[in-house]
């Protein structure tokens, strides 16, 4: 039986050994998503400066120009990054501006009735300009809310997302005309692909949980609850 006027026992080697290992995890789960958010953009605006930059006529070059500014040796590099994505900005604004206008309507029917009779290039387009219209078009349209639908069969559960209520032919011609829903079931880790699926609106339990919160359950493949809160718990009645 050990007393306190017994001399401290060392560590031992192994225990040493868990201590780093465990410390290092701890500093990596810290680290990484920092230095690799860093990393993501800092490529990605270099990326967009190689290539609006070399568009700009090289009198008006950034590096060009605080070497005229400052009287520097034109042999001297100076690497301005974030610039071209600037410009890149200014260009889609004014783009997007004319697009808006009547005019500017006309010339993009005319250059999409050009492009429809090209074989190989609408198919390229069409795929295109469907996903930009899908992820970067000013839409109301979204996930309405987060659910749970059994699937692939009886007494498994599955996480989806409620697009809409299911329309048309196949809200007319499935379930015997009764309502239906639409469902989008994410995969995981990557919620970005998944499954379109009509769901009988009796089968399909909404969740308290946001969208996004069961985005990050489905992407930590269960690991990450909203809010931290305990799943055996019942959601809070408001």
């Amino acid at each position: 039986m050990n007393t306190p006027f017994d001399p401290e026992t060392p560590p031992s080697r192994r225990s040493l050994l868990a201590s780093f290992r465990a410390s290092f995890l701890t500093g990596l789960v810290v680290i990484a998503p920092v230095g690799l958010t860093i990393w993501l953009i800092w490529s990605v605006v270099g990326w967009i400066d190689g290539f609006v930059l070399p568009l700009v006529p090289r009198a008006y070059q950034p590096d060009r120009l605080i070497q005229d500014l400052l009287g520097l040796d034109p042999s001297v590099q100076i690497n301005v990054r974030g610039i071209g994505v600037i410009i890149f900005l200014i260009f889609t604004v004014i783009v997007g501006w004319m697009a808006k206008g009547i005019i500017g309507r006309s010339m993009i029917r005319f250059a999409e009735s050009l492009v429809e009779r090209t074989p190989v290039v609408r198919t390229i387009y069409s795929g295109i300009k469907q996903i930009s219209e899908t992820v970067f078009a000013q839409s109301e349209r979204s996930f309405e809310k987060a659910c749970v639908i059994e699937y692939p069969r009886k007494g498994i559960w599955a996480i989806g997302f409620i697009s809409t209520n299911t329309k048309g032919e196949i809200a007319a011609r499935a379930n015997d005309g009764r309502p239906m829903l639409s469902i989008f079931l994410p995969t995981t880790p990557n919620p970005t692909s998944g499954f379109l699926l009509f769901v009988p609106q009796e089968d399909v339990i909404e969740l308290e949980m946001t969208v996004e919160d069961a985005a990050k359950l489905v992407i930590s493949a269960g690991l990450v609850y909203p809010n931290g809160k305990d799943p055996a718990q019942p959601p809070d009645q408001n």
